[in-house]
């Protein structure tokens, strides 16, 4: 390159630099004013000068109530019953309603239909006693609590609430060796267990996603609430007087929840301190403001992203359940049917647990779905008891209208206090229903894990039930 060429080049150069350092001076000020602008801001916000009136500042306050450590937890228990009660309250009439249009008007519209066209009685049977009732049954019972409680706890998510509960019970997950984000997919799970082991993908950590996906099931979803409720009300509120019988059943339900809770921490304490050993990680929680919730956006999040999903689920899974329950009882050995061969056969083991054969049977049976339950035991009750006159025919899933029928099927079936507090516990503490079973597979990929989260509650279950009946038998002799 010439001399005059150089020249040209360091000329160009000079010049470049002195752009630089000229924009660089104007972008270093420039984000100066907008950090001393945004501090000035904040100062404004949080800061009371001399001779000002003290600003009312609610988000800060509102903090200060949903966090404290004195008033946090009661104020979460309390806006937690709320969402609960209104769950359970609300979805009593839609529940009713639906029933009587698929199980009380549906099932004999259908009867008559296949009758006219004169089909076999075994396929009509199975297909319109079994799997149509079985179907009917997870629909009016599982779809009108998921229907309020999802829009409900998003409403809560939305407003900004929930990652104070994370917040919340942090130290204390931590402790237990899982993450705090657990309160989250544990809160979700009372909702249903299966969108509680979806949620668990906010947590990062594979090691503390897995301690929360097993321990999701401790969580009291609503298909195991009307459980609670009827066998509360009929064995612990008729021990006190009828005037204080309601406030004790649900002190029985919210005991048996809280139960629930402290097994959460004691397994995830356990699991993280032998096959899923390591130590809680550290999470920065920022705590969004607070917002209106967007509406339409919630009831499309939670009826359609959670409910319908849900409840489709449950339906794929209710289908061979139903054609079980039928067949079970209607086929038979000898002079029994299968369902009475293996209510005996299970009896012996079943009442060394306090609990009984058709209790057993009828759980396993319900896998599919927690919310046909009480239905098998009855008809399975009125099929071992041999009860005249009873329910709507073999292998046909019933509900009945007062408390003084269903105390007479539980007492032809032998039931005890026990019996039903057994049931309660066991009800709490026992495998995932079929839908949260392919859910936990689908989010671990791992059929070694699945196994794990769904025979862990039930070995659990049958140790606690064992230990209380036990106690039981010591005491009264």
């Amino acid at each position: 390159m010439d001399e005059e060429g150089q020249k040209n080049v360091e000329e160009v150069l000079d010049s470049a630099n002195s752009l630089r350092w000229e924009v660089g001076g104007n972008l270093h000020e420039a984000l100066m004013e907008s950090i001393y602008g945004d501090a000035s801001r904040i100062a404004d916000r949080v800061v009371t000068r001399e001779g000002e009136k003290t600003r009312f500042d609610w988000e800060r306050n509102l903090d200060r109530l949903l966090t404290s450590r004195w008033t946090g937890f009661p104020v979460m228990l309390v806006i937690l019953a709320v969402v609960f009660w209104l769950t359970i309250a609300g979805a009593n009439v839609p529940s009713a309603m639906l029933a009587t249009l698929l199980v009380d008007m549906g099932h004999p519209f259908l009867k008559g239909l296949v009758g006219s066209i004169n089909m076999p009685w075994w396929l009509d049977g199975l297909l319109i006693d079994g799997v149509y009732l079985s179907v009917a049954w997870v629909i009016s019972v599982m779809l009108p609590p998921m229907a309020i409680f999802f829009p409900l706890f998003t409403l809560l998510e939305d407003f900004g609430y929930l990652p104070r509960v994370a917040f919340n019970l942090d130290n204390m997950f931590r402790k237990a060796g899982a993450h705090g984000k657990q309160a989250l997919s544990m809160s979700m799970g009372f909702g249903c267990n299966a969108a509680g082991v979806i949620a668990t993908r906010v947590i990062d950590s594979p090691r503390e996603r897995l301690i929360a996906i097993i321990t999701n099931n401790f969580a009291l979803c609503n298909g195991r609430w009307p459980t609670q409720i009827l066998i509360a009300s009929l064995f612990i509120g008729a021990l006190v007087p009828s005037a204080i019988a309601g406030l004790v059943s649900a002190a029985a339900v919210v005991g048996i929840t809280l139960i629930g809770v402290f097994l959460t921490f004691a397994t995830s304490w356990a699991l993280s301190r032998t096959v899923l050993r390591g130590e809680a990680s550290t999470f920065s929680l920022e705590l969004p403001p607070y917002r209106p919730p967007r509406i339409m956006r919630t009831l499309y999040t939670s009826l359609i992203d959670r409910t319908l999903l849900v409840l489709w689920r449950a339906i794929i899974f209710a289908v061979p359940a139903g054609a079980a329950i039928w067949l079970l009882s209607n086929v038979t050995v000898g002079d029994l049917s299968l369902a009475e061969h293996l209510i005996e056969w299970m009896n012996p083991f079943a009442l060394v647990l306090g609990l009984n054969g058709v209790i057993l049977l009828a759980y396993i049976i319900a896998i599919p779905a927690n919310e046909i339950v009480i239905p098998t035991i009855l008809m399975l009750t009125v099929l071992s008891a041999k009860m005249a006159g009873m329910g709507e025919g073999t292998g046909v899933m019933f509900e009945l209208t007062d408390d003084d029928s269903y105390m007479n099927v539980f007492k032809a079936g032998g039931w005890t206090l026990l019996t039903a507090v057994n049931l309660m516990l066991f009800s709490l503490i026992h495998n995932p229903c079929s839908t949260t079973i392919y859910t936990i597979y689908k989010e671990t990929g791992s059929v070694k894990w699945t196994a794990i989260a769904s025979l862990l509650p039930v070995f659990m279950g049958l140790v606690i039930c064992f230990f209380v009946a036990q106690f039981w038998y010591l005491l009264v002799g």
